[in-house]
């Protein structure tokens, strides 16, 4: 900006009041309980992950981390692929 700004004493017009939308601090310092364990992955994902994890400037466990949260995001209330052969067998009979 190289000109300066003017202001006047114009009329605002109708303000009008706007709902508090942002999250609190108190919500904003949540942090899901992580739970530590053990578990051998292939020389083949880990090179993986270590790879995009360095191009996007992140850690590649808090990568697979988060793509284990969103599998589960996404199959949250699905039945189990085996609960649903077993139900459609037990059906049949």
């Amino acid at each position: 900006m190289k000109g300066k700004t003017r202001y006047t004493d114009e009329p605002i017009g109708e303000p009008r009041v706007i709902r508090d939308f942002l999250p609190s601090p108190k919500e904003l310092a949540f942090r899901e309980e992580d739970i530590k364990i053990t578990i051998t992955l292939s020389r083949k994902s880990v090179d993986f992950f270590k790879a995009e994890a360095s191009k996007a400037d992140t850690q590649y466990q808090r990568m697979i981390r988060r793509l284990l949260d969103a599998y589960v995001d996404a199959f949250e209330g699905v039945p189990a692929r085996g609960a649903t052969r077993s139900r459609a067998r037990a059906s049949a009979k």
